[in-house]
């Protein structure tokens, strides 16, 4: 009799045998017809194991082709149809999909998705001077390791490289961790700029405002993303001395930025992507707050109106405040905060726009207040930088922290040491686009480590999103991180030194010895990232069960939540009707077949409460030096009350800043219900654009 130790995959190469993978299959295919029974699945398994020893000579290699002949066979002589015609249909659509991918050019020997192989393509494989894809994904993760590992030389001529390498390579090949998107597009290339976030200063001449448009340029052209505060800027019809003229106001200079913008993209990868900022005691905060009232004004912006204290008590006692003019800080009039607050609130229910940023709170906790006041955050408002302050990001996949239906905290552990370490590298490998912002980064050398997959622990936990123990969840795990990725920081300030602003600054002054990282926490949309790693984006629930994914032009594909369908199949609810029923909606909320318990655990963005959405942002924002990326998803019938209320409770809760959005507040959206087929009768479906992976008020990045 022969034996098996290796196979031939399909694209040629001589692999171990796995007889796992066997069972596993078979398992499925028994789940599906809702029969699971691990005793039979592993007799089966040894059946075809047995079988395929007494087939093969001692020096042929079987093929995965063979090995998959041989389950059929084996099922069906076990008086199995049901579940032999289960792996049959599986069988033909991985087929399906291979060809498909094969007919779009992917290279995908990691087993991701359509979609997700289709957006490394787009956006991060690199390509040839004829846009030709030259790299596969596992040749994109080891280019991003070797040139975030070779580092090290700088800090220790004797240290492993291979070793580390090889440690970052394992953290993205198993998708547990990701750097932010310019890291993995840029590393190891001419461009060579690694950081997501970047604050430029805006100040109030025409030099200083076209310097700031200039800068934005070189940086949304490497791949960047940029915040501005325009609250230094006169109000419109303010005198201007030297010219004798009328200011136009910070609205007009911010149509520049947004043109420009229009005309640069982020590295042929990324459309440009930018925060406008203005504080709440600007003269022209109304028109600021109505600006995007026109869909197509200022799209390639998102809004935040910046809060203070004193605005906010204004508006619970309903008093009045002062708008302020920057030129020279006098007063222009009084006017209410309940007025104002009602126009924000109006605004943001009918566009999205603007948010609202927690000016005080973010500078309370500003680790290094010495050098300035923070006015400004990166586009999607979760990183706060002081002017021409650049931050690398990373997001760990909770998903992938999950053993036995617990928390891996081991695993978890060694995770976040191993990406406080990548992630301080990043800012050494990096190439920053001005000398300013090389300054201030290595001056402070922020990170940001934060979590994706979040929604998808909790299923495997068994704990609903919409729940206490979710809270608690969230606040457990977030605290966990924090406090091992300071540890690794203080690990890494030990070896390599401080921060160079360390002394002074707020570690100094709580008596911490030293400090690698001024912060080492931030909370991400993750977007592509998320895709890419086939889980949740960030800390937002599931924006849907099952949906109908834009993968390409003319191309349409059915997404179903591989949690889901387990369960499904597992307690013997599933069919292809199920599919098609919450594909319709992307909720499980209203189909009769599926259990009151599993309703509960997958729960959708428009399934979960609104002041839920605000107390899981806060559970993060308590363990996060830098601020939580979240969007509160409204159901197209909440009113503005519902948006007066989330804004408030954001600011009781201590959040650093809050967004809302409200399905079908904007014509062009990334998640849509599309439009019957064919006739009157067919159903509609939840239709989500190739990159949406949840975050609504992410759509331009």
């Amino acid at each position: 009799m022969g034996s098996i130790p290796k196979i031939r995959k399909r694209d040629g190469r001589i692999v171990a045998f796995d007889k796992r993978k066997i069972v596993c299959a078979i398992y499925k295919a028994s789940a599906a017809v809702g029969t699971p029974n691990r005793k039979m699945v592993s007799e089966l398994g040894n059946k075809v194991v047995k079988t395929l020893k007494k087939e093969c000579e001692s020096d042929v290699v079987p093929t995965v082709e063979d090995i998959q002949d041989t389950v059929e066979r084996i099922l069906i002589k076990a008086d199995l149809p049901e579940v032999a015609r289960a792996y049959i249909v599986y069988r033909q659509k991985r087929a399906e999909l291979r060809e498909m991918k094969a007919m779009m050019g992917i290279q995908n020997e990691l087993k991701l998705t359509v979609n997700a192989a289709k957006v490394l393509q787009k956006r991060y494989l690199l390509k040839d001077n004829a846009g030709k894809v030259i790299e596969s994904p596992k040749e994109l993760f080891a280019r991003t390791a070797k040139v975030i590992a070779e580092v090290e030389k700088e800090y220790n001529p004797s240290a492993d490289l291979k070793s580390l390498q090889e440690t970052f390579y394992q953290m993205m090949i198993n998708l547990e961790f990701f750097p932010n998107s310019p890291t993995l597009m840029n590393a190891g290339t001419n461009i060579g700029q690694l950081s997501a976030c970047f604050v430029l200063p805006v100040e109030d001449s025409i030099k200083e405002i076209f310097s700031a448009v200039k800068h934005m340029a070189l940086i949304h052209k490497s791949g960047g993303g940029t915040g501005f505060s325009f609250s230094k800027i006169r109000p419109k019809g303010d005198r201007v001395k030297t010219t004798k003229g009328i200011a136009s106001g910070p609205l007009s200079f911010m149509r520049v930025f947004d043109i420009a913008t229009e005309v640069i993209k982020q590295g042929g990868k990324r459309r440009g992507a930018n925060m406008g900022i203005l504080r709440v005691d600007h003269p022209d905060i109304l028109d600021f707050i109505a600006a995007k009232e026109s869909e197509n004004d200022f799209s390639n912006f998102n809004l935040s109106v910046a809060v203070t204290d004193q605005f906010m008590e204004a508006v619970k006692d309903d008093s009045k405040y002062e708008l302020i003019n920057p030129r020279n800080q006098k007063t222009v009039k009084r006017v209410r905060a309940r007025h104002v607050f009602s126009q924000i609130t109006s605004a943001a229910w009918k566009t999205g726009d603007p948010g609202i940023i927690f000016i005080d709170e973010i500078n309370r906790h500003n680790q290094t207040p010495e050098f300035g006041r923070i006015e400004s955050t990166n586009p999607c408002g979760e990183q706060m930088l002081l002017p021409y302050e650049s931050c690398n990001l990373g997001s760990i996949n909770l998903s992938k922290m999950v053993m036995g239906n617990k928390v891996a905290w081991k695993k978890l552990k060694e995770t976040v040491h191993a990406a406080v370490h990548f992630l301080d590298n990043v800012i050494d490998a990096n190439k920053f686009p001005l000398p300013k912002i090389e300054k201030m980064t290595k001056g402070n050398r922020k990170i940001g480590l934060g979590v994706m997959g979040f929604a998808e622990m909790l299923i495997q936990l068994g704990i609903p999103y919409s729940s206490e123990k979710a809270l608690k969840t969230g606040d457990k795990i977030m605290k966990f991180i924090s406090k091992e990725a300071r540890n690794k920081s203080i690990e890494l300030g030990k070896e390599r030194g401080s921060f160079p602003n360390f002394k002074g600054s707020v570690w100094d002054k709580l008596g911490f010895e030293t400090m690698r990282n001024a912060t080492t926490t931030t909370i991400a949309p993750t977007g592509t990232i998320s895709i890419v790693a086939g889980t949740s984006s960030g800390i937002e629930p599931l924006f849907a069960i099952s949906f109908m994914r834009n993968v390409m032009e003319g191309i349409r594909l059915f997404e179903f939540n591989p949690f889901f369908e387990n369960i499904a199949k597992e307690r013997g609810f599933y069919s292809e009707e199920l599919i098609a029923k919450t594909a319709s909606s992307g909720s499980i909320q209203n189909v009769e077949e599926v259990p009151a318990d599993v309703k509960s655990l997958f729960v959708t963005a428009f399934d979960v409460p609104p002041e839920h959405h605000v107390k899981i942002q806060a559970a993060f924002q308590k363990h996060t030096d830098n601020a939580v990326s979240k969007t509160v998803n409204l159901p197209e019938d909440a009113s503005q009350d519902n948006v007066k209320k989330i804004f408030m409770l954001a600011y009781k809760l201590k959040c650093k800043g809050i967004t809302v959005y409200r399905y079908g507040s904007r014509r062009k959206q990334v998640l849509y219900f599309s439009e019957p087929i064919k006739l009157a009768e067919e159903p509609s479906f939840l239709v989500a654009d190739s990159e949406f992976s949840g975050e609504c008020r992410d759509c331009m990045v």
